[in-house]
Parts: C-alpha cells; sequence; structure tokens
C-alpha cells in the first residue's frame, strides 16, 4: 500500500470512536471527541470540518472550559496531526494555554513485515529474555518494573498508571512485554488491538540508555508484532521518536504523517 492509502485507512478506521474505546468518558464538541482517562483527558478528532479563525478558537476555549469546568484532570492533550487543517492549528492552540510536547511520526505497516527473527547476544550481565506479561501474582511486579523503566527514559510523568496498566491487562485490552537482563528489566512496550479495525498500536517501546544497540527494540517489536498477526490484525500503527523511527523503517513500516501533542494544564 501507499502511504496516502495507509494513511487514508488510519483516518478512516482510527479517528474515530475507536480511539475512544477505553475512556471513563466522552463528551463530543462540535467535531472533538472530548475523552477522560485514568491518566487524563484527551481531545481527537477525524478532521476539525473546515473550522477556522474565530470559530477555531472558540471551539478551542469550548474544550479547554469543558476539562476546566466539568472535569478533575489536571490536564489534557490535544492530538494534532500534521495533515490537519487549519495550518495555524498549532498556534492558536498556544495561544489559549497549551504547550507543544516533541513531535512524532505516525509510522503505519502491514504486521507481517515486523514479524521476523531477531536474534540476540548475550550481554555481560546474562541473556536477554523477551516474554509477556501475564496475569497473575507476578504481574503487578512486572508492570510496575517495567513502567518505572519507561518513566526514566520519556520523564513525563503522563503514562498509564500501574492500577490502570493492571485493569487493562486483566481485561485484554493490552498486552505488556518487557525484555530482561539478570532479572532486571531493560526494555517494554505495550500491544494494543483496536477493536473493530484492522489496527494495532505499539506504544510505550523504550530501552535503558546502556543496553541499546543490542537489537533488544527491534525483538520487541517483533514479538508483538507476531501476537497481532495471531489476534487477526492486519496493520501496526506507532507514534514515533527520531530513535526509533529508523528501526521501524527498516522493517518496512511507512511515514504517513506527523503528529504533536498540545497540553494544557491547570
Amino acid at each position: 500500500m501507499t502511504p496516502d492509502e495507509l494513511l487514508t485507512a488510519y483516518d478512516d478506521q482510527l479517528r474515530t470512536d475507536a480511539e475512544m474505546a477505553r475512556a471513563r468518558e466522552v463528551t463530543r464538541i462540535g467535531p472533538l471527541l472530548c475523552a477522560v482517562f485514568d491518566h487524563g483527558g484527551f481531545v481527537s478528532y477525524h478532521d476539525l470540518g473546515g473550522v477556522e479563525g474565530d470559530e477555531l478558537d472558540d471551539l478551542i476555549e469550548r474544550a479547554v472550559a469543558h476539562y476546566r469546568d466539568d472535569t478533575d484532570v489536571a490536564s489534557f492533550e490535544w492530538k494534532s496531526r500534521g495533515h490537519d487543517l487549519p495550518a495555524d492549528l498549532g498556534d492558536r492552540l498556544v495561544a489559549h494555554g497549551f504547550e507543544a510536547e516533541p513531535v512524532e511520526t505516525v509510522m503505519i505497516g502491514e504486521a507481517s513485515l515486523l514479524a521476523v527473527d531477531v536474534p540476540l547476544d548475550e550481554t555481560p550481565a546474562g541473556p536477554v529474555v523477551v516474554r509477556r506479561i501475564e496475569p497473575g501474582p507476578d504481574a503487578e511486579g512486572d508492570i510496575t518494573r517495567m513502567l518505572e523503566a519507561q518513566e526514566s527514559i520519556f520523564g513525563t510523568g503522563r503514562g498509564p498508571s500501574v492500577a490502570s496498566s493492571m485493569a487493562e491487562l486483566a481485561s485484554g485490552g493490552s498486552e505488556f512485554w518487557v525484555a530482561e537482563v539478570g532479572g532486571r528489566v531493560v526494555a517494554g512496550g505495550r500491544l494494543t488491538p483496536v477493536a473493530g479495525t484492522e489496527f494495532a498500536g505499539i506504544w510505550g517501546g523504550s530501552t535503558l540508555p546502556d543496553h541499546r544497540g543490542r537489537g533488544i527494540y527491534r525483538a520487541l517489536v517483533s514479538a508483538r508484532a507476531a501476537s497481532a498477526m495471531e489476534r487477526g490484525v492486519r496493520f501496526i500503527h506507532s507514534d514515533c521518536t527520531d530513535m526509533s523511527r529508523p528501526i521501524l523503517e527498516r522493517s518496512g513500516l511507512r511515514a504517513v504523517t506527523s503528529t504533536t501533542p498540545y497540553v494544557w494544564s491547570r
């Protein structure tokens, strides 16, 4: 498929109610879907329907007022995409008190391109073990260690909580995968199939700095893609940093657009 065809599938299948499936509540404000998740608020939409200028300012203010007055969230994210119109959306969000976070690239491709064997050499601390976290008595400790490793890398303070991750694990909504060396979690990530679509997302992929360059991230991606295929998933999508983009591109994923999170905080 061409990048344009992949982008059309992304817009039509993911930028819908499917993106809000795990929200505690969702309020529609014009073209916006304004959700509240355990980790905060989240705004998305298929498109803005031609809204611009003063009308767009009013729409932004209505979203801010909703989260400020009608919810208890400390912050919410307005997820913009690089191909969205109007072009001055980002400037208008900043004018309303939002802060832009780093731009990421939206990558999409066939899961079969990622599900390949990735040889892993033994490290000085021992072999690399890639495994899925299964429900059970050890799950909470595993997820805690995984999230702590991710927070040490990303440092946003806005990631999922242990409680919400445990609930997601119990429901089967997401799979949680880790790579360990000597019993230490050195990398981790989630696989989240999107019900009613051909997609699954790979999220939170990260490797501790002292274990990079060993193929661990690629092995985690491969394991998640293989599991996605067993679920009947066709496409994998990911919002990736400049660090992970080259790895996904070498695997055959295509860059289809960019995404910039704009965050409003009380």
